[in-house]
This record gives structure tokens, sequence and C-alpha cells, in this order.
């Protein structure tokens, strides 16, 4: 049997607020435990949450970014459950009235070799805060309870189970990461918990409208462990069904030691958390000057972006949805342009996406910590261009300023002139290589002018040889060619 997979997630994203969402203790990472509490976070007998304006403006501005509609009224409710990490013995969040509904984000997957433009739609994204931690090492066999994440707030954005592959959930979750990141609403880091992925998994014949049972896998952070865990858990579910079993709804969590996922809990569905309206805040009502507002200190966004690489620069869609794939690549590659010029944007993009991406994938950074800054590749290209150096040549200059970095915008020009770099482009110069060449190697001679055209190759080779790789390749093609004709 052929089976399909569905995939949808719930991701969190922490909002870069300074203090939490219904008081005014801080958010800062890495505080000694426990100090980062007020009243309000521990549930003490009288007090009261109050809203924190600048989670609600981050809301509003993911909204507008994914196409959404904003509600005018939504409502925060409390949703019980018992764990000891949650001192109030209920989460704050939203149910029925959330903030954002809707939407959709695109993206690009890579699909049998090739880029395959898909697009997941939103649910909702809604307002909660966070739970507190429990800790389990150094306890001498007791746990401890660290409450300083009780309250932080979060957005929660849900998708449609749009996705039908690890792959396709991977892309969408990178792009969402990113998105939130450019939008500088959360600062995305999957080490501190910052943004944290649960997936929802189920597997159904090829063909079936309806959905097979899903399993949710929690609190994934990192990419490689979400494909990893999706793919596990897809192997399980088929498994499971062809060996005659079936499918329990429940939470699952993944050991990325033992690359497999394991049973945490059945999975509760909404009815089991009694959620009902919080009594103590008041319905959370956004104006349309609000929203306006909100949307007037937005940055250009990666969709606008693309669209602008495209027409303005002559990208093709798929380069532009690479280099806006978050904005310091972006900014990078602008910063490239702004010293090129518009004419060359593609082969600034095709560096950016070949040599550049190439060594940040090596090194594992990101693009803002590349050892060679736009303003230096933009001096390499623009030697390229003039005919100083090959591209050859240039990629060695780029791997040589990559390992070992030099201060100043004109670093690639210093290693020209120290190597003696500059590409020969005088015919003068080449002619003589080409018929010492062609004096040395009579017999290749005499194969290639009986028709062996392949031969053509070992000549520039030789040539290129014996002039370290300087020689102008178009010069010394055109004159090699001569040269052969006899």
């Amino acid at each position: 049997m052929q089976w399909e997979v569905v995939i949808g997630l719930e991701t969190h994203a922490q909002l870069s607020t300074v203090s939490k969402i219904f008081s005014g203790a801080a958010t800062r990472f890495g505080a000694a435990p426990n100090v980062q509490t007020s009243p309000v976070d521990l549930a003490l007998p009288g007090t009261l949450p109050v809203l924190n304006r600048g989670a609600v403006e981050r809301a509003i501005c993911f909204g507008l970014a994914v196409g959404a509609t904003i509600a005018p009224v939504s409502q925060f409710a409390r949703k019980n459950y018992f764990y000891p990490d949650l001192p109030k013995g209920y989460q704050i969040s939203q149910y029925e009235l959330p903030v954002v509904a809707g939407g959709s984000l695109s993206f690009f997957v890579e699909h049998e070799g090739k880029p395959l433009a898909r697009t997941v739609r939103l649910t909702r994204a809604h307002l909660e805060e966070d739970a507190g931690k429990s800790l389990h090492e150094d306890f001498a066999g007791m746990s401890g309870i660290d409450l300083n994440r009780a309250g932080t707030p979060l957005l929660e954005i849900v998708s449609e189970p749009d996705m039908r592959s690890s792959a396709e959930a991977v892309a969408y979750a990178r792009t969402l990461h990113a998105l939130v990141v450019w939008l500088g609403i959360c600062d995305g880091n999957m080490q501190e918990g910052s943004f944290r992925c649960d997936t929802n998994v189920s597997v159904r014949p090829l063909g079936q409208a309806e959905f097979g049972t899903r399993c949710e896998i929690k609190n994934l952070n990192s990419f490689r462990f979400m494909q990893q865990a999706i793919d596990y858990e897809v192997r399980r579910q088929i498994e499971l069904i062809e060996d005659g079993g079936k499918v329990i709804q429940q939470t699952r969590l993944y050991d990325p030691d033992r690359d497999e996922t394991r049973s945490m809990r059945s999975k509760e569905d909404a009815n089991d958390y009694r959620y009902f309206p919080d009594p103590d805040l008041p319905p959370l009502a956004i104006s349309e000057q609000w929203i306006t507002r909100v949307r007037a200190s937005m940055p250009e966004l990666p969709s606008a972006m693309r669209e602008r690489f495209v027409s303005q620069f002559g990208l093709p869609e798929y380069d532009a949805s690479v280099l806006t794939a978050s904005k310091a690549t972006a900014d990078y590659f602008e910063a490239v342009i702004r010293r090129l010029g518009v004419e060359h944007a593609k082969l600034a993009a095709n560096w950016l996406m070949g040599e550049v991406a190439a060594q940040l994938r090596r090194d594992d950074i990101e693009i803002g910590a590349a050892p060679v800054s736009a303003a230096q590749l933009a001096v390499l290209l623009t030697r390229v261009i003039d005919g100083t150096v090959s591209g050859k040549i240039a990629k060695e200059i780029f791997q040589g300023l990559w390992e070992q970095p030099e201060s100043g915008d004109d670093a690639a020009d210093r290693v020209i002139e120290a190597r003696g770099l500059r590409q020969i482009s005088d015919s003068a110069a080449i002619e003589p290589v080409i018929d010492a060449i062609l004096a040395a190697n009579p017999a290749q001679l005499a194969d290639y002018r009986a028709g062996k055209d392949k031969l053509f190759g070992f000549f520039v080779g030789q040539a290129m040889k014996a002039t370290q790789g300087k020689a102008n390749p178009q010069q010394l093609n055109d004159l090699l060619r001569k040269k052969l004709a006899g």
C-alpha cells in the first residue's frame, strides 16, 4: 500500500519583550533559578495579571506579515492542567477568539532535485504565557522547579495540516523562523527555547480524504531533529498499521541519541483542558488605528523584497527566495550590489548562493559572522568584471580571505598584488605560450587537426598550467583556435 504523510506544526515563538506578558518580571535568559519572578508569576493570592502592550503589538506585526486577519476583539482563556511548573494550575492562553486568524506562508522546498514552490495555510496565532521548567539533574534524586520562564510571552502559531513530507515541514519551519527574526518579534534562539516546534504527524492510504490518527512530537529545538523525528514517526506508524496494529493519539518525545520517538502521555483534546474566559482579563480590543501604527513601523517584508529583487535586479524567483531567506543575507547581498551596480546582480547572487553559502555551511555559521565582508566581496567581484582576475583565481582569493581574514575593503586587491595574480590579457604575452605548447605536443596537434576536437581542452589546460591560471580564458580560447586552425 502507498501512504501519504500529513503534517501540521504548532510553533511557540518567544516574543522579544523585556518583561513578561502579565507582569513586570524580566525575560532575560540564563539567570539563576527563580530570580526573575513576581507575585503574579508565582500566583500569590490577590495578584492580578496586566497585559503587556508590546506582546500584543508583536502579534499584530506577525499577523500583518502573513496576510492574516487581526481580530478587533479577542479573548484570553484559562487552559487548565496540573504540572509542578505551572503555579496557578492553569495557563493563560487564547482559545475561541485568538488575536490572529488565517494567513499563509510560502517557501521553496527541494523536490527531485528542483525547487518546488509551496504554500502552507495558517489556522491561527494566539498569545499565551509560558510555564516554568522542571529540572531533574543534580538534585539527589529529586526534581527542582525554576519559574523564571513562567509568564514569558509566547505567540503560538498553528498551521493547517498542509505538509506532506519532513522536508516540507523543515522548509516551512525555517521560513517561519526567518520571518519572526526578520520582524524582530523573536530572537529565534532555538538552543535557549525561544523557538520551539511541536509536530502533528499522521499517515493515511494514498487517495483517502479522511485523516489518520495523529501523534504530536513535542518541543523539537533543531531543524535536524525535527526532520529525523518526523521520518522515524512516519516509519513507526506505517509499520504499526501494516502489522495489524492501530495508531493511538498521543504525545511523544524525540530521543536524538537513539533516533526514536517515545510515548509521553495520551494526547489531550481541547475539552480536556476545560477552557473558559479568564475573569481577570477583559477582552482585548485592537483598533484600526493601532494596526495602522504597527504596519507603519514594520520593515520591508521578505515577500515584498523578493518581488523587488525580481523586478529591480532581474533575478529568478528562486534566487530571490534564497537571498531573502534571512534579513542578514538580504542585507549582505544589497551591500554588494550597491558597490557593483544592478547590472551585476546575477553575478553577486551566484556567489552568495555558491561560494559564500558553501563556506557558511562548512563552518556552520551565519552570514553575520562571515569573515569576508560584503565590501570585500564586492571589490573581488569587481576585479572579475574588469578582467583583473579570472573567476577561478577569484575563488582561490575568496578561499584565502575566508581562512585568513584581512581588514579593509581592498583586501582582495592587496592579495592580487602581493601574489602576482593579475590576469594576463595581453595577446603578445599569451601567443608565445601557445606556440611553445603546440611545438611540445606535435602528436596531439596532428590528432586535433585530423578531427579529434576534444583535444582542444587538453591545449587549454596546458596553457592555463603554463600561465599558472592567469591567462584570460576568452583571449586564450580565441588565440588557440586560430593557431590550431593553422
